[in-house]
């Protein structure tokens, strides 16, 4: 079986786990048209992930033209900007609608990609002699300021149409787009580069053909590496297109009854804020913070995995783990979905919605895989995939918790994408901090790499563990009133 029609399958499942999991008793048509705008909403934000971390496959793909530290500072400003522009799009979002919001995500992304990909074919045909590093830095960072549109709009839009007691649920979908977006990255990324070889070897498809006569130069003899940034973009544009059509805001404007999500803001949807308002949810609410510094956290080891692990199999030779680094980005698609659903049913189904158990139980599972990698990362080359793949399950379980649900629950609609996108935002800061570390740090010696990770793994479930008992009084209130709540 083809790896997309693994990815088909799987993406059937969720559709069938969606459909099943009906505690409110909604009916058929809510259930339905709810998918109707999920579905290309969490479509979008896929792609606009496989139009981020193309750049690790670009990176790959250029060689001598990138180096480990130039990649890095690369990812770093792109991560920072990222993270600092929730301040001013998380509450521009919960303005505009998240509907908007995603829209000028995928615009701007696809944007900023074709520009990449101009750059990319400046410096390999030759016609000009500026070194990539400064252009991607800016351009770049100029695709993550419109990318962090995206995850703020799709929880904004999120947050409208699903009530507490089902987030756990939504947030392991949340997840599974993530994933989505990661194999389109990791998957069809590197499948692009190969079809962009204007020497190819072994058997040659016929889409080899059709990227070779749209972006390939005439008579030259050079890979055509600026299609990794030039076809996404094309995606991209897409499904700004279904998005404009199928996208309902609120269950309202699809003509549904008014939805009491029982989330922090119920009995306050009456109630203005202003940009400072906004931000004072977040800056002064300790479980915000602590939110935050979950996601800082899970930041490190998200991208310190993610990031970084093709660029070690390239660089240091894994026998025994060819089938990982073979197929990284169905891998991280299936582990990852894997993880994202179980810390959604954990959370909706042991822990009555609160989020800070799985998110605890989680980090400690990291910590010990993070330093099985740290002990066979010299000897035992599939040891250290499988460990790297089981932190990506549990990492992606965390971050769907935390941005894609927590900040959603204790934010509440009203707020939703100012506290979700800057508890977001510290995932990037995290992020940063990695990329310019293990960047350094692998140039010395890779068995640094796990090791810098394990801190990160402890700080943050000692902090998901001081919330593990935490949920927003109205989400205590209902449970109180509709269910008879099960010790745990």
């Amino acid at each position: 079986m083809s790896s997309l029609s693994i990815v088909a399958v799987v993406l059937s499942v969720v559709i069938f786990v969606y459909f099943y999991n009906n505690p409110l008793k909604h009916g058929p048509w809510f259930l339905s048209r709810r998918f109707i705008n999920w579905f290309p909403l969490g479509m979008t934000y896929a792609f606009l992930y496989m139009g981020r971390y193309n750049l690790t496959v670009a990176k790959n793909a250029l060689g001598t033209l990138m180096s480990n530290q130039d990649f890095g500072l690369i990812f770093a400003a792109g991560t920072s900007v990222y993270a600092f522009s929730f301040l001013v799009n998380g509450p521009l979002v919960d303005k505009i609608g998240g509907k908007k919001g995603i829209i000028i995500a995928a615009l701007g992304a696809s944007l900023a990609n074709i520009i990449l990909g101009v750059i990319t074919w400046l410096v390999l045909t030759g016609k000009t002699a500026i070194p990539l590093f400064w252009p991607f830095v800016v351009t770049y960072s100029l695709n993550m300021y419109f990318q962090s549109y995206g995850a703020v709009s799709i929880i904004k839009v999120k947050a409208n149409w699903f009530h507490v007691r089902e987030r756990g649920v939504f947030g392991a979908i949340f997840g599974t787009l993530i994933s989505f977006g990661v194999y389109f990255a990791f998957d069809w990324g590197p499948e692009i580069v190969k079809l962009t070889k204007a020497n190819p070897t072994g058997e040659v498809s016929w889409l080899h053909g059709v990227v070779q006569s749209v972006f390939a130069v005439p008579g030259s003899t050079t890979d055509a590496t600026w299609a990794v940034f030039f076809i996404p973009a094309a995606i991209l544009l897409v499904w700004v297109a279904l998005d404009s059509w199928l996208i309902k805001e609120t269950p309202e404007d699809a003509g549904f009854p008014y939805l009491d999500t029982h989330d922090a803001s119920s009995g306050h949807m009456h109630e203005e804020y202003s940009t400072m308002d906004l931000l004072k949810k977040v800056f002064l609410s300790p479980i915000m913070l602590m939110l935050a510094g979950v996601e800082l956290t899970s930041g490190v080891l998200r991208n310190g995995i993610m990031q970084w692990y093709t660029v070690f199999a390239k660089q240091v030779p894994q026998p025994g783990a060819e089938i990982i680094v073979a197929n990284w980005g169905l891998l991280l698609c299936l582990f990852g979905i894997v993880g994202g659903f179980a810390g959604g049913l954990i959370s909706d189904k042991f822990f009555q919605s609160r989020r800070g158990p799985p998110a605890a139980l989680f980090s400690a599972f990291m910590l010990m895989m993070a330093a099985v990698m740290a002990m066979a990362i010299k000897t035992q080359p599939l040891v250290v995939g499988i460990a790297a793949l089981l932190i990506v399950a549990a990492v992606t379980g965390v971050h769907s918790l935390m941005s894609g649900t927590a900040a959603a629950d204790f934010g509440g609609r009203k707020a939703t994408a100012t506290c979700s996108g800057i508890v977001d935002g510290c995932v990037y800061l995290g992020s940063s901090v990695q990329s310019v570390a293990v960047g350094y740090l692998s140039g010395l010696d890779w068995r640094w790499w796990p090791i810098f990770l394990m801190p990160f793994a402890l700080v943050g479930g000692t902090i998901a563990w001081r919330i593990w008992h935490e949920l927003p009084s109205a989400t205590k209130k209902y449970i109180a009133e509709h269910e008879t709540p099960a010790k745990a």
